[in-house]
């Protein structure tokens, strides 16, 4: 359908639609990035043991989850560290939280341990993540969250400690592991959101063929997650010639690997192409940052306990149809970059379309009630929404709970 030329093709189209679009941050802009060492290849775990004596890491504690805890991978990890004093911990949540990180920063004080091996997704590599904050800058962990103060101010703690080392083996299409940012659930239903440069993954280990032993419903998911990092970074007010170059490139990888999975979920180059582009939307993450359609999940997922990647599978063609007409000329080259036609249809009718076509193909959730979320609850996501920090880099200005309902409704 779109994207057939390959990533390369992406980078030519950005480089030769610079003067139809927006680049008026072309000489004034800032761009993130992290001092991560990525190793991308079949079997890459097993350069486990070399990469953490290279961190000099001989004490890390393991995170996984319950659902990975079980897996021959896991088992296999378990081998490969036997020369390091290890402490497990396979019980991390869907939704990590402040409970669970005091959990884990109390076994790596009593462990004194030096470094992180992750396993899995974004609720893992946050688990991690935070519990290196604490280390580091100390208790309690609330006091290091940003804060968000309306309209479009972010106010984002100075860290300057130095932050242990963690090694992240990717299991979802998130590209949390990538970034510099986290979200740990508090007992109230709300999310603390973090970030510190130091808590990017100092390694990851793309493995696509240990990657088949996540199923592929859980990776398209987590795909409609990364697909909104790359959406939300070509328009966000903090994005950059860097992160449209990388968001383009992520757009179309996730649309022939979604659509290569759906066909053939044990292939490994389609698992190898959907991680591929999940570290791409990561990069964008990192420096671009999310806007509304992340706040709503977010929000979502908080209050209503449903998983990340089907709240991205729900929210993103609405939050994506709200946006659209405050960024005319991100929505005319995503249709550019993607192939679509525009001669019978607006670029961003186009866009929709497309997106909506690939949920349909790669079977995701598309209806907020078919996850359990109850109508009652939609006024009081919308309410919460208007405190999130996505706010502050959303081209749109959000004007009340009300349109937020609105959005809400229509995705129930």
């Amino acid at each position: 359908m779109a994207c057939r030329a390959g990533d390369m093709a992406a980078f030519v189209f950005f480089e030769n639609s610079i003067s139809s679009f927006d680049m008026s941050f072309m000489t004034a802009f800032q761009h993130q990035a992290t001092r991560t060492r990525v190793v991308c290849r079949p079997d890459a775990v097993l350069d486990l043991p070399d990469e953490l004596r290279k961190l000099q890491v001989r004490r890390p504690l393991l995170l996984t989850s319950a659902r990975m805890s079980g897996t021959p991978l896991f088992a296999q990890l378990q081998a490969l560290l036997v020369g390091c004093e290890v402490a497990v911990v396979s019980d991390v949540p869907a939704h990590s939280s402040v409970a669970t990180v005091q959990r884990l920063v109390a076994l790596a004080l009593a462990h004194q341990a030096d470094g992180f091996v992750c396993l899995g997704g974004g609720s893992v590599c946050d688990s991690a993540k935070a519990t290196a904050l604490v280390l580091a800058e100390g208790e309690p962990l609330a006091q290091h969250a940003s804060r968000f103060i309306p309209p479009a101010q972010v106010i984002t703690p100075n860290f300057v400690r130095e932050k242990l080392p963690i090694v992240a083996i990717p299991m979802t299409a998130s590209g949390a592991e990538v970034t510099p940012s986290l979200g740990i659930r508090t007992e109230h239903g709300t999310k603390l959101l973090f970030w510190d440069a130091a808590l990017a993954s100092r390694v990851i280990l793309i493995d696509p063929q240990a990657n088949l032993q996540m199923p592929a419903a859980v990776m398209q998911a987590t795909a409609m997650n990364g697909l909104a990092h790359c959406i939300e970074g070509l328009y966000s007010k903090n994005r950059s010639p860097v992160t449209n170059a990388l968001a383009v490139a992520g757009l179309c990888g996730f649309d022939r690997a979604m659509r290569a999975v759906a066909q053939h979920p044990h292939d490994v180059a389609a698992r190898s192409e959907m991680l591929v582009a999940a570290h791409l939307s990561g990069m964008v993450l990192a420096s671009a940052r999310s806007c509304l359609h992340h706040a709503l999940c977010h929000v979502l997922g908080a209050t209503c306990g449903i998983g990340h990647g089907e709240a991205n599978s729900v929210i993103l063609p609405h939050a994506l149809r709200f946006n659209a007409p405050a960024v005319p000329e991100a929505m005319q080259h995503m249709a550019q970059a993607l192939g679509l036609s525009t001669q019978a249809a607006t670029p961003t009718a186009a866009v929709l379309d497309w997106l909506l076509d690939l949920q349909r193909v790669s079977g995701v959730p598309t209806r907020l009630r078919d996850l359990g979320v109850a109508q009652a609850s939609l006024r009081g996501v919308a309410e919460h929404v208007l405190h999130e920090r996505g706010l502050a880099y959303n081209p749109r200005v959000v004007t009340s709970a009300q349109e937020m309902q609105d959005l809400l409704m229509a995705a129930w």
